[in-house]
């Protein structure tokens, strides 16, 4: 199997969801590579970053109440007999399910279709940056010494925006995924934010049309996912994304900025 085979099938190796055969081939070819082998080790770190460092938020006191019954809290003084109670359970549970599928629509983490969505996948890329210890493979001397790294490495040249005279700084970049597609990653700091730009061919994405806003010649289509917010905005056939933690409104000044950077010249 080569690297693009692999990085495809490796959240699902991590997660132990391949079958046997497939699973040997990915293994194999992590024995022998160290670059797919860091790649490795940063899903695992992502998922720990996800399962056990992100902010959990309570229940609603009716929802733990509803739980407090299934996992057998001692019932009130007055409660109907054991019985009754093991006749009844198929059905409580069945309404908690209702209740609690409520609840999570109402807040929007619809589970059908988050994690399909390219706000979701592109926060992920911006998680795998955090969690990684080595996340940048070329750091920045300079949008010069930046953008002649990623010849080769992928199948469209990307724009290297370089701010000059601001708190943005360049630290360096990487190559990543955007779903199927490689993804140029460009590593920026802003204060003591991580600020992560992807950049990526856009064609065949479900491009969200919603909710954009043109900012001089950009149209700008802003989204959050999981507390991170994110930019949208395409020049030409390529896709450029701004993930951060940054608020709303100075990550999409820094977007508008950036856009301008990466627009292609339109033709006469």
């Amino acid at each position: 199997m080569n690297c693009e085979e692999v990085r495809t099938h490796l959240h699902d190796f991590v997660k132990r969801r391949l079958d046997p055969a497939l699973r040997g081939g990915v293994g194999a070819h992590l024995g022998g590579c160290a670059s797919c082998s860091r790649a490795e080790q940063t899903e695992h770190a992502l998922d720990e970053l996800v399962e056990q460092r992100l902010p959990r938020y309570a229940a609603p006191a009716t929802l733990q109440r509803r739980l407090g019954l299934l996992v057998g809290r001692p019932a009130p003084a007055r409660a109907a007999p054991r019985r009754w109670t093991r006749a009844l359970a198929p059905a409580m549970a069945a309404a908690l399910a209702v209740g609690l599928g409520g609840v999570l629509l109402q807040r929007g983490v619809s589970r059908s279709s988050e994690p399909a969505s390219l706000a979701s996948e592109l926060v992920n890329d911006h998680l795998r940056v955090l969690a990684s210890q080595h996340p940048i493979d070329i750091e920045s001397g300079g949008g010069h010494q930046v953008k002649p790294w990623f010849e080769g490495k992928l199948d469209f040249a990307p724009v290297v925006p370089v701010p000059e005279g601001g708190e943005l700084t360049l630290r360096g970049g990487s190559v990543g995924y955007v779903f199927d597609r490689k993804a140029a990653v460009l590593v920026y700091g802003l204060r003591l934010h991580v600020v992560t730009l992807l950049v990526f061919r856009a064609d065949g994405l479900d491009w969200p049309k919603a909710g954009e806003a043109e900012r001089g010649t950009a149209h700008l289509s802003e989204r959050s996912a999981r507390g991170f917010n994110v930019v949208l905005w395409r020049s030409g056939e390529l896709a450029y994304a701004l993930v951060s933690d940054v608020n709303p409104a100075e990550l999409n000044e820094v977007a508008a900025r950036l856009a301008v950077a990466t627009a292609q010249p339109r033709g006469p």
